[in-house]
């Protein structure tokens, strides 16, 4: 997939394309129909599909010029995994643009005619039932579609996609986030919540808790990623798989217990202070894997975290000891899930068989 960041970036004299706007964080299941429709619309018309979307999202735009965090929405998924997973939907182009005073202010009718029109030569537009665009959300589909007919594209709108009688939509996905349902939140995203990116330097402190020995660094050792917003939609201790520390990309995936948050435990000194970190101790880690990797570390490494079940909330432990012992009891109840889900799947072959 092709990505432009702002309109300039993409090249002159580039063809049409078929289009779709939109913020899709997320790329949940009704996300993932809408851009089905795309895909085959732009494939008969022999142009591109596209996805336009913003960064940062319209409402923290909002939020920061109205000094109201509390407008701001969690944010589901990084750009990066966004637009992972826009290309593993097929998508052949994303143009990601700012989300700025200008576009904030530009009259409907000037993004139609110099960014659709002028800038991206549309020739299909498909938006949602919802769909609302231009300075005070001024614009809507009915402006679209006439606009449609007198410049010479096609405009389409798509209804609200459900399972189970429940709309599907990023709110819904971030209330179930919230309140830690995570196969509420596999079923509305059509997969495992997950998150990726490169693992950073910490403070090294997780490999000091429960070390067998003073300065031997064999203790609860982390990989960490940095989820780049400061409002995630999850958080708290879960159960996870992590990928892409094997030999191949069909390794399969370590057992692990992972921190998605601020890490309330620690002080404001830490090297990744004030930043929401994605911290993730592996259950197992093979012999073979560890000579692998220099030194046994993973820094650099591009992983990707699915968090599969909530343990709890995170905790503010008064001592590095009861951090210890905390962190010990999440390691006990997540290996308890794994095998858990072990004893699930046996029994399953087994009806299977008979």
């Amino acid at each position: 997939m092709k990505i432009f960041r702002g309109l300039r970036s993409r090249p002159p004299g580039s063809p049409g394309c078929a289009l779709t706007i939109g913020n899709f964080d997320g790329v949940h299941r009704g996300h993932q129909a809408m851009l089905a429709l795309l895909n085959n619309e732009a494939h008969h018309r022999g142009v591109p599909s596209c996805v336009m979307t913003f960064e940062p999202h319209p409402r923290d735009h909002f939020a920061a010029l109205h000094h109201k965090p509390e407008l701001a929405p969690a944010r589901i998924a990084t750009l990066r995994d966004k637009l992972q997973e826009l290309e593993r939907c097929g998508v052949d182009q994303c143009v990601v643009l700012p989300f700025n005073a200008r576009l904030a202010s530009q009259p409907p009718e000037a993004f139609i005619a110099d960014t659709l029109v002028g800038a991206l030569g549309v020739k299909y537009v498909l938006v949602g039932d919802d769909f609302r665009f231009g300075a005070k959300r001024a614009g809507d589909y009915a402006m679209l579609d006439a606009a449609g007919e007198r410049l010479g594209f096609d405009v389409a709108r798509m209804q609200s996609y459900e399972v189970h009688g429940l709309r599907v939509s990023s709110s819904a996905v971030r209330e179930a986030l919230g309140a830690g349902r995570m196969d509420d939140v596999a079923a509305l995203l059509g997969r495992p919540y997950s998150i990726s990116g490169h693992v950073v330097h910490g403070r090294k402190l997780g490999r000091q808790l429960a070390e067998s020995s003073p300065g031997r660094g064999d203790g609860f050792r982390t990989l960490n990623l940095r989820f780049a917003h400061w409002k995630p939609a999850a958080s708290g201790i879960f159960a996870v798989h992590v990928h892409g520390l094997g030999p191949d990309a069909d390794s399969p995936p370590l057992p692990g217990v992972a921190n998605l948050g601020v890490r309330p435990s620690l002080d404001p000194d830490d090297v990744n202070g004030g930043r929401v970190l994605l911290e993730t101790h592996c259950l197992a880690w093979p012999a073979a894997m560890a000579a692998r990797l220099p030194d046994g570390e993973a820094y650099g490494k591009i992983v990707r975290v699915e968090l599969l079940h909530k343990l709890h909330d995170e905790l503010k432990y008064d001592s590095l000891d009861a951090l210890t012992k905390g962190i010990a009891r999440d390691c006990d109840d997540a290996r308890a899930y794994f095998a858990s889900l072990h004893t699930q799947t046996h029994r399953q072959t087994t009806r299977d068989r008979i």
